[in-house]
């Protein structure tokens, strides 16, 4: 479903993210991990269509999003790590502007935004303007937007941020549904007890290059480190591949 292959992106002399060979299939939550700096950003623009690769091609379900970026963003929901909203337009206004551009028929797109508005518990402030709306209540907005089509692929970075305790277990729930009925789920996040509990697979980055990719007894294996935490296998690798050239 997300493919990158042999991707790479280059800024001016800097690379960025260094021949990235990647799937995740359908039904697969992929938890993307890496320090400041490792490339997780540019790897995430690339995904969603706001950059493309130097070398290499980068599709969705099968779609590549150089030469055909309007199918390959059809089947696409992205968060981004701040979210964006209209100040002047209310949440309700804000998901009836998505829909939209969705093209959804107008019954479609009220029952959707009312599925929405109700998985996220935002009937309090739904209609109020998005000005008035905490980081918090911005971000569940932001999900219900992305939601709100039934994408095949998500792409998300740094999902829990501004979330409350509360917010943040919906959320988890939700992003394991999402992959439980099929869709391609594709995580970017510094909370790595949020990768272990729900991603089925781990991919570390670091200097631009994808160092490791498997399940977390997958990468014990490989590192002989059978009863470590996943904070413990992300510093070994990442300290290790420092040291190279």
């Amino acid at each position: 479903m997300i493919e990158l292959e042999n991707a790479s992106r280059t800024y001016g002399s800097k690379l960025a993210v260094d021949r990235l060979d990647l799937k995740v299939p359908a039904g697969e939550l992929f938890a993307f991990l890496g320090p400041n700096g490792a490339g997780k950003t540019t790897t995430i623009k690339m995904l969603v269509g706001l950059l493309r690769p130097s070398e290499g091609k980068v599709r969705l379900g099968g779609y590549d999003l150089a030469t055909q970026p309007r199918e390959a963003c059809r089947l696409l929901g992205y968060i981004p790590d701040i979210p964006y909203l209209y100040d002047k337009l209310s949440g309700r206004e804000f998901l009836e502007f998505l829909a939209g551009m969705h093209r959804m028929p107008a019954g479609v797109a009220a029952e959707r935004i009312a599925r929405e508005v109700a998985t996220f518990d935002m009937g309090t402030f739904i209609d109020d303007l998005a000005e008035s709306y905490s980081h918090g209540m911005k971000q569940r907005l932001v999900f219900a937007g992305a939601f709100l089509h039934d994408p095949q692929v998500l792409v998300i970075d740094e999902p829990m941020v501004g979330l409350d305790p509360r917010g943040t277990r919906l959320v988890k729930d939700l992003l394991r549904q999402k992959a439980a009925a099929g869709a391609a789920v594709f995580i970017s996040t510094h909370l790595l007890d949020v990768a272990e509990e729900i991603a089925d697979r781990i991919g570390i980055v670091n200097q631009g290059r994808l160092i490791c990719t498997g399940t977390l007894a997958e990468l014990r294996l490989q590192l002989a480190e059978q009863h470590t935490t996943l904070e413990q296998l992300f510093l070994d690798v990442t300290a290790a591949s420092d040291l190279k050239p």
